[in-house]
């Protein structure tokens, strides 16, 4: 199988059509935010783009911002984005990590980064 076929179906899409021209999302979140499908998100499978459906799919398990823009092979700046819609449209919930005296949490990052190495 060849590259351009192992690639997403928006692959060739450029980033800004996916967001719209918007470089920035509505809300700030960290890229190590947790992103969950809600239950309205699961019943709305065959709602939105592929980029959208995708998302919805894989924070069936929690995901990382980071984690989603690597399986989505789209800037960080882009995955902020869409999360952030999706998050506006109901279809997931974002859960901002907690942070004692302005530290983010060591395991959760070391969690991100081990997810993002078996990508």
């Amino acid at each position: 199988m060849s590259t351009s076929e192992e690639e997403a179906p928006w692959a060739l899409v450029r980033p800004y059509a996916m967001t719209r021209g918007r470089t920035r999302p509505r809300y700030q979140f960290a890229i190590e935010a947790l992103v969950s499908t809600t239950d309205f998100g699961s019943q709305s499978h065959q709602r939105g783009t592929p980029e959208v459906q995708t998302i919805i799919e894989l924070c069936r398990e929690i995901r990382s911002v980071a984690e989603i823009a690597a399986h989505l092979r789209v800037p960080l700046g882009v995955a902020r984005v869409l999360v952030g819609d999706m998050a506006d449209d109901g279809l997931v919930r974002v859960h901002q990590p907690g942070h004692e005296d302005g530290q983010p949490d060591l395991t959760l990052l070391e969690r991100v980064l081990s997810g993002l190495r078996r990508l």
